[in-house]
């Protein structure tokens, strides 16, 4: 539990030199979900903040709605011959009131820390039933609180000073007031991360907040931002055409390519204000 990093003798050769040393590498390791002791999902993530990832997956499924909705969530023994527990298998129990569990949301395969859709039961079932509509959130952010987003991002990424490996996800007010981050070798991980966190302390839905990813901006961030109810989802690398339609699709903003005072929008242009602060409405988190 809490295994971030890990170290490793390596050869390091620059310019010629060959140097042998001890190396710092992030940590991955396979977690199982579980709902109630029945198995959903596998996926390759970072150790630390599992419980927010799997509540985090399971509100990007349309699974848990409120933190009223999640009764407890606890680590079981893992698949080991004494039967101990090796901290990689998370199950969470849900209130009674929560329908069942849908067979679209199984995963049949082991998940890549790259790749949070491969596996899926049925691709009929990736556009999930959105929670909370985002279209009519009155969120308003200047150009220069997002040009700033990526530095603020960088600064708070703690491990990956030390492995160079963890991608990183936050979660910003419109003034552009970091609200929480987290840090994991799969993109997809960390927005479970930041999102479950939200959802085990009563924050959902996000509105007035921006999404700021390190990677690329893919259809399933949209897609977990959108069952999140966050307005704004911003990458510092490219969106997929996918992803760039379901944002559309949804009232979602999407802004990619954001390094330094560049950035393309893909979708929402009406909420990314030129040389002005944020209007009324947008300052922050709300219900």
């Amino acid at each position: 539990m809490g295994r971030l990093t890990a170290r490793r003798r390596i050869v390091r050769i620059r310019q010629g030199a060959v140097v042998d040393r001890a190396d710092t590498l992030a940590v991955e390791e396979p977690m199982e979900i579980r709902v109630a002791g029945r198995a959903l999902a596998v996926t390759m993530r970072t150790p630390g903040d599992d419980f927010d990832l799997a509540v985090g997956f399971l509100v990007s499924e349309g699974v848990v709605r409120s933190t009223e909705d999640v009764v407890s969530a606890r680590y079981c023994a893992g698949a080991t011959e004494d039967g101990s527990n090796t901290y990689n298998v998370v199950d969470v129990v849900l209130d009674p009131s929560v329908p069942p569990i849908a067979t679209s949301v199984e995963r049949n395969f082991y998940t890549s820390s790259s790749c949070g859709l491969c596996g899926k039961a049925s691709l009929d079932s990736v556009r999930t039933a959105i929670t909370w509509s985002v279209a009519r959130d009155p969120l308003r952010v200047s150009t220069a609180v997002l040009a700033d987003l990526p530095h603020r991002l960088r600064a708070a990424q703690r491990v990956f000073d030390r492995t160079g490996g963890l991608h990183a996800a936050a979660l910003f007010t419109a003034d552009g007031e970091l609200m929480h981050v987290r840090e994991d070798v799969g993109r997809h991980n960390a927005v479970d991360k930041v999102v479950g966190h939200a959802a085990r302390t009563g924050m959902l839905p996000l509105r007035g907040t921006i999404l700021m990813v390190s990677g690329r901006a893919s259809f399933e961030l949209v897609q977990k931002a959108v069952m999140a109810g966050i307005p704004m989802l911003a990458a510092v690398s490219a969106p997929s055409s996918l992803a760039a339609d379901l944002a559309e699709e949804n009232g979602l903003s999407l802004v990619g390519f954001l390094r330094g005072d560049s950035m393309n929008v893909y979708a929402g242009a009406e909420r990314v204000m030129h040389g002005a602060r944020p209007g009324a409405g947008g300052s922050g988190q709300g219900r």
